[in-house]
């Protein structure tokens, strides 16, 4: 036989208060179940069917809740994302400093390296240095 709804809410409230939970209305138990599902992998569409709703809208807004470890789970992604983007543009910048950062001699006092256009001019110039050297001494 059919029951009364009335007796399957009041016998529901009974038990929650034996059991010493916080109010929760039987009805709350259909969008917990919901929220589960959702989070288990169940799509919107699937929810809406299993529910009765006209309206996706309607499941997407009363019947699901955003549980703690999925919340988790987005806040790590979204922080992965944003330190990932952070490691690659530091990467650029320390690679753009090297790029024009301005050589240093060596601090050792060893001679500094010479690029082979400039290795051959001061040579040129001591070699006319010498040449007019010996031609101002006089002979003896």
């Amino acid at each position: 036989m059919p029951i009364n709804p009335n007796y399957a809410t009041t016998r529901f409230r009974k038990l929650v208060q034996r059991a010493g939970l916080p109010p929760v209305r039987l009805h709350d138990l259909r969008h917990g179940a919901a929220s589960l599902a959702h989070q288990a992998g169940a799509d919107l569409k699937t929810l809406q069917d299993l529910l009765g709703h006209s309206s996706i809208v309607i499941t997407a807004d009363t019947c699901t809740s955003v549980l703690p470890d999925v919340q988790r789970r987005c806040a790590d992604a979204t922080a992965h994302l944003v330190l990932a983007a952070a490691r690659r543009t530091r990467k650029k910048i320390k690679n753009k400093a090297r790029k024009n950062r301005p050589t240093r001699p060596p601090k050792t006092g060893a001679p500094t390296p010479l690029t082979p256009g400039t290795a051959s001019k001061p040579q040129a110039r001591t070699q006319k240095r010498d040449k007019k050297s010996s031609s101002r001494v006089a002979p003896t």
